[in-house]
């Protein structure tokens, strides 16, 4: 038996392996992250800790993405790759959604001298 087919049995026995092999265990770490999120945002008064739960639902979704890729991107030869596609997307999207949200918080916390949402009762600067 030459080496890779030694490598393809280990594989089939779990032997190889190197991490989750199921959908589930990265559906209960995405959902959990969502949950932080959720609660971070509507707990925190604090702008950026409400980022920072924006930031956290938006790596849980890019976490299922990848998930459903993996685990359903190999029927018919179909490797699965819009997963990472829509993944990259949104850590662009929340690289653009950091920056645009902080320069926001400076100019609120400028005219306010807080950042604490509320205290910010006025849309005007």
């Amino acid at each position: 038996m030459d080496a890779f087919a030694h490598g393809l049995v280990l594989a089939d026995q779990g032997l190889l392996s190197s991490g989750p092999n199921n959908l589930f265990n990265y559906l209960i770490l995405g959902g959990v992250l969502f949950a932080l999120g959720i609660f971070a945002m509507v707990s925190r008064k604090n702008a950026v800790g409400i980022l920072l739960g924006v930031e956290l639902i938006l790596n849980a979704s890019g976490i299922n993405f990848v998930a459903f890729a993996r685990f359903n991107g190999h029927q018919a030869g179909y490797h699965g790759f819009d997963g990472q596609v829509f993944t990259l997307f949104i850590i662009v999207l929340a690289a653009a959604e950091a920056a645009v949200a902080l320069a926001l918080v400076l100019a609120v916390f400028q005219t306010h001298r807080t950042i604490e949402m509320d205290r910010v009762d006025e849309l005007r600067m």
